[in-house]
């Protein structure tokens, strides 16, 4: 008995000990920040207007949503390369509890400039940021076990939307568990409301949460077997309804070939069960040519050919473990499973062309297959940058003065999310700049050539990202439920074992670090600070115009037009970055360009490789043919506009 309260005293006081050394630990952390430089607004916009060659869209646009702030407004960034340390400095730490770590200037290297790897939205803005507590995951899909249809499970959804949005995070759910329109239910209203009342409340809780200066973003998704599908299509059709969230229908096989082949279509409820309480006929075309009428009119619904993505996803060999992918993010590039999140990042295309513009330009395969590994290893180091930050979450939910009952969804929330994301460690590594790297290669956007030289960058980055993940996974350990039995037969590990079975026997060995890992996302904000085109997309116009309001008796202004109130704007051509970069290699002064005639300019754009190749004027079935190529080299999905005539 002495020897066990012995025992016992030593661990309070080790506890005690450690106790006192996490206030000193956080005393210091709290000087630290006392000491740390602001700047204002100004002085940050000046230095980043420089550091952007005179970009003000750029420059506003960092500053507002990746510059290192607190809750009063503080900015302790001057421009994005003390963003880029602050990075470099945070994966290193991570890096320094592995074998072999990377050394904190390469990290640098690759992040300097935006040049070549960029992490993307919650990691730019959270790794290394101790003023919020906020996730580093750009997307999160939730959902409950079951048919969860009471009122209690839809409204535990609701509570776990709003909590993963006030994180920064983009959240998406699936609403075929809820009974269509006019069910028996046992409740006052005896029969139920259906699926488009939770839909509303779902956008309008959207609406309710702020992300410093932004407000969330929601998919909501639904089979096309539910029987409140159509319901569903038509939800966005009257102005300012739904305006809170983007709408997906998950297609089948099965309606696809009732639509081709005009036959009706069976609809129910559960949508997966053998024996149904609820079922009804449908036509099939007609209701296919509704989702095309709704689309055309208001861009919703998206469409999902969901037992094709099921067939290719490669998290779905172990659905059986938790990893059933259920819907998609708000962009629909990442497929998940129920509380698991993705990080994303973007290699930067354009700066693998050497030479651009010219007739020696190449694209360099070899640093970028180098950048590739390299960019993976960082994604999962970024993976453990969230998991504290998880638990930086968790301990603030602890700390909450409020009492358990209370804090209970939420807490398991973020237990449930931390468990997925370090049990899968998925990741979402993607690109940008792919219309400006073949424009600089020569290469028409949306041409044969152009077309099949983007089939083989995207298998390059889908065989180096699997590559460093295979040597990830011998030197830090595999993704804990890795199986190679279970994806022996799926369509995608089935490519990489024919293009590279080198590769293939090295992962049945050794086995895989991450259980998915690639992705295009839009890269909107990202691609203002590459300045290049966004994600997978062409230009959109190498040419446009802008206005600004002007005081008509300063010095140089050509005041274009005054506007009914007596204001006076001055219109101006912007040429995109690297249309610029062009001009300048062919000889022309972008300065004096710029006033030139509408029809001067346009002489130029025609002798451009930027000519024809607009988002406005490309071949259509041409860009749908090369994301259906592409996408067989990305393991989750990717997001991509088609401008229809």
């Amino acid at each position: 008995m002495g020897e066990l309260f012995a025992q016992k005293n030593a661990v309070k006081k080790n506890k005690t000990a450690t106790e006192e050394q996490g206030k000193d630990q956080a005393l210091i952390k709290s000087s630290e920040k006392a000491k740390k430089k602001t700047y204002s607004f100004e002085e940050a916009f000046e230095a980043s207007l420089e550091y952007f060659e005179g970009d003000e869209l750029a420059a506003r646009v960092w500053i507002n949503k990746y510059a290192l702030k607190d809750s009063f407004g503080n900015l302790y960034e001057k421009t994005p390369d003390d963003m880029h340390r602050r990075l470099a400095m945070e994966i290193h730490r991570i890096e320094k509890n592995y074998p072999n770590p990377l050394d904190e200037e390469l990290i640098y290297s690759v992040l300097q400039g935006f040049k070549y790897v960029v992490p993307q939205g919650g990691p730019m803005t959270g790794i290394g940021n101790d003023y919020q507590i906020a996730s580093l995951s750009n997307c999160f899909v939730i959902g409950n076990e079951g048919l969860s249809d009471s009122y209690g499970g839809i409204l535990k959804i609701d509570q776990e939307q709003v909590q993963l949005m006030k994180r920064r995070g983009g959240v998406g759910h699936d609403l075929s568990h809820i009974r269509p329109l006019g069910s028996h239910v046992l409740n006052s209203a005896l029969t139920s409301t259906g699926v488009v009342l939770f839909m509303e409340r779902f956008s309008n809780s959207t609406r309710e949460v702020a992300q410093d200066g932004r407000r969330g973003a929601l998919m909501l998704t639904i089979s096309i077997k539910h029987p409140d599908a159509e319901h569903f299509i038509d939800a966005k059709m009257t102005a300012g309804k739904v305006t809170g969230a983007n709408i997906s229908v998950k297609i089948d096989d099965e309606f696809m070939d009732a639509v081709i082949n005009n036959k009706s279509y069976i609809q129910q409820y559960p949508v997966d069960a053998e024996e149904p309480v609820v079922t009804k006929e449908i036509d099939a075309r007609k209701l296919w040519n509704k989702i095309v009428h709704n689309a055309w009119r208001s861009a919703e619904p998206g469409i999902i050919f969901w037992d094709t993505m099921i067939k290719e996803s490669v998290p779905d060999c172990y659905a059986d473990l938790g990893y059933k992918t259920v819907s998609t993010n708000p962009c629909g590039e990442i497929p998940l499973c129920t509380y698991d999140s993705c990080r994303l990042l973007a290699i930067n295309l354009y700066s693998y062309v050497n030479n651009p513009f010219t007739e020696k330009a190449k694209f360099n395969f070899e640093l970028f297959k180098e950048h590739a590994g390299l960019a993976q290893r960082i994604m999962d180091d970024i993976i453990d940058l969230e998991a504290e930050k998880i638990d930086t979450i968790l301990a603030k939910i602890s700390s909450d003065p409020e009492n358990d009952e209370i804090k209970r969804v939420e807490r398991h929330l973020w237990e449930n999310i931390r468990t997925k994301t370090l049990e899968g460690r998925r990741t979402g590594i993607g690109i940008t700049a792919e219309g400006d790297m073949m424009a600089a290669l020569g290469l028409r956007y949306g041409s044969e050539n152009a077309n099949d030289f983007s089939i083989e960058v995207h298998k390059t980055l889908a065989l180096e990202v699997y590559r460093s993940s295979v040597y990830l996974a011998k030197e830090r350990g595999k993704f804990d439920i890795y199986d190679s039995n279970r994806e022996k037969n799926n369509p995608f590990i089935q490519r990489i074992k024919e293009t590279d079975e080198g590769l293939y026997n090295y992962m049945i060995k050794h086995g895989r670090r991450n259980i998915s890992l690639l992705t295009i996302a839009p890269t909107g904000t990202t691609s203002l600070m590459t300045q290049t085109t966004s994600g997978i997309e062409p230009v959109f116009s190498p040419v446009y115009r802008r206005r600004r309001k002007v005081n008509p008796n300063d010095k140089d202004v050509n005041v274009t037009f005054t506007d009914e109130i007596g204001d006076a704007w001055e219109e101006y051509n912007v040429f995109h970055h690297k249309f610029v970069d062009w001009m300048k290699i062919k000889g022309y002064d972008p300065e004096e360009v710029k006033s030139y005639s509408a029809k001067k300019i346009d002489e130029i754009v025609q002798k451009s490789p930027y000519y024809k190749a607009t988002s406005n004027n490309i071949d259509w079935i041409s860009k749908v043919k090369m994301q259906g190529d592409v996408q067989k080299w990305v393991d989750h999905s990717i997001s991509v506009t088609i401008n229809l005539p």
